[in-house]
C-alpha cells in the first residue's frame, strides 16, 4: 500500500483546507518544495499535489510552486487542480507530473478522460470526491446528482490508473478516514482505489491498510499537526506493524 503525503497549493503556500473550504485555510509551510524534500527523506514514494487556486479557477494558478517541488525531488508526483483540457495535461506531463488528476472533468466531460486514458496510458487518475455520498466538482464548491459508484463504473476498462476517493465531510478535519467507504468502492470497480480524507493517526492507517482492496491513502493534516508520525506510517503500509 501506498502513502501518498499531501501538498496542497494555495497562493503559492502549502496549506490544509477544513472540508474543502477555501476561507478555512492554515498555512503550514510556505515553502512547498522544501516540504517535499522533507517527506522523501521520510521515505514517501509519491507526491500527492493539489492546485486549489487552480481547482476553482479551471486553470493551472500555482505553477511555480509545482514546477520547484518537481525540480527539488525524484519521486514520482501525481497532481490534481485546474486541469480542464488536453494542452493543460501536455504541459504537466511535459514538465514531469507522472500522474494527473481529473476531478471536475470526470463529471462534466467523461469522455475526455477517457481519450486522455488513450492519449497517455498510465497517466490519468479520476478524482472522485464525496459530498455526503454524492460526487461534488468545482473544487469541491458543488454538488452533482451523482453517486460516486455510478460515476466511477464509467471508467472502467478505459485504462484509469487509480481513482482517488474523498470524504469531503472529514477532509481536513482529523475526524477519521471513511475506509469503509473507499472499500466499497474498490469492491464495486476493478481500478485502484485510493482513501482520502480526514486521516488523523496511525489507527487510520491500519484501518486502511487492513481493507486489503486499497492501493494507498492519502494524508496531510495529521502529519504537519504532529499527530502522526510519517515514518510509523509508512511502516504500516509496508506490513511491519
Amino acid at each position: 500500500m501506498t502513502l501518498y503525503p499531501a501538498i496542497d497549493l494555495k497562493d503559492g503556500n502549502c496549506v490544509r483546507l477544513f472540508k474543502g473550504d477555501m476561507n478555512e485555510a492554515t498555512v503550514f509551510n510556505d515553502n512547498p518544495a522544501a516540504q517535499a524534500q522533507e517527506f522523501v527523506k521520510a521515505g514517501c514514494t509519491w507526491l500527492h499535489l493539489v492546485d486549489l487556486n487552480g481547482a476553482f479557477a479551471g486553470e493551472p494558478v500555482n505553477g511555480d510552486a509545482v514546477r520547484s517541488i518537481l525540480a527539488n525531488v525524484d519521486v514520482p508526483v501525481q497532481l490534481g487542480g485546474g486541469i480542464r483540457n488536453i494542452k493543460t495535461m501536455e504541459h504537466w506531463l511535459d514538465a514531469g507530473i507522472s500522474r494527473l488528476i481529473l476531478g471536475t472533468l470526470a463529471v462534466k466531460d467523461p469522455k475526455l478522460v477517457i481519450e486522455a486514458c488513450k492519449l497517455f496510458p498510465g497517466k490519468i487518475a479520476v478524482g472522485i470526491d464525496a459530498l455526503k455520498g454524492m460526487v461534488a466538482v468545482e473544487g469541491w464548491a458543488e454538488a452533482s446528482d451523482m453517486e460516486v459508484e455510478e460515476l466511477a463504473k464509467k471508467f472502467e476498462d478505459v485504462g484509469v490508473a487509480a481513482i482517488i476517493h474523498t470524504d469531503i465531510d472529514r477532509d481536513g478535519t482529523l475526524s477519521g478516514v471513511n475506509a469503509e467507504a473507499s472499500s466499497k468502492l474498490a469492491d464495486a470497480v476493478t481500478i485502484p482505489v485510493i482513501a482520502s480524507g480526514g486521516v488523523k493517526d496511525l489507527s487510520d492507517i491500519q484501518k486502511v491498510y487492513d481493507m486489503k482492496n486499497l492501493e494507498g491513502v492519502i494524508t496531510g493534516r495529521a502529519i504537519y499537526d504532529g499527530g502522526m508520525d510519517l515514518i510509523e506510517a509508512l511502516n504500516i503500509t509496508k506490513g511491519n506493524q
